[in-house]
C-alpha cells in the first residue's frame, strides 16, 4: 500500500509532547489534516519510546471541530485564566532541592502517588 503523501505539515514542540500536523491527500485527491501527539516516556533503564496517538480530521467536520474547540478553549481560559497552574509544565521549570528540608518522617518517598494529568 503506497504511504499518504505529506502536502504541508507543521510541528509543535511542548516538553516532552510533540504534536505533528499533517495534511494529506485522498486517494480522490482531497485534502485531510491529521495531528498527532507524540509522547516520550523514560525507562527505569534510561531507555525511552514514544507513544502516538492520531486523530483524522476530514474537510466536512473542520467547521464543527473548530467551533467545539474554540469554545473548549475559551471555556478553560474564562474559568482557570491562561496561566499554567501546575509549574511542573512551565517552561523555566527546575526541580527543587529538598534536601534542606526537616525530615518528618524517616522515608515519605514512598507514600506518593505518580499521577498523569494528561489524561484529564
Amino acid at each position: 500500500m503506497m504511504e499518504q503523501e505529506e502536502i504541508y505539515s507543521k510541528v509543535l514542540r511542548a516538553g516532552r509532547r510533540t504534536y505533528f500536523f499533517d495534511v494529506r491527500a485522498t486517494k480522490a485527491g482531497d485534502y485531510y489534516l491529521t495531528i498527532t501527539e507524540s509522547k516520550k516516556f523514560t525507562n527505569e533503564d534510561g531507555s525511552f519510546h514514544y507513544k502516538k496517538h492520531k486523530i483524522y480530521l476530514y474537510k466536512e467536520d473542520f467547521n464543527s471541530f473548530n467551533e467545539i474547540m474554540n469554545e473548549m478553549v475559551a471555556f478553560i481560559i474564562a474559568e482557570k485564566g491562561d496561566e499554567v497552574i501546575s509549574e511542573r509544565h512551565q517552561k523555566d521549570y527546575k526541580r527543587e532541592n529538598f534536601d534542606d528540608i526537616d525530615d518528618q518522617s524517616d522515608d515519605t518517598s514512598n507514600n506518593f502517588t505518580d499521577v498523569d494529568f494528561d489524561d484529564i
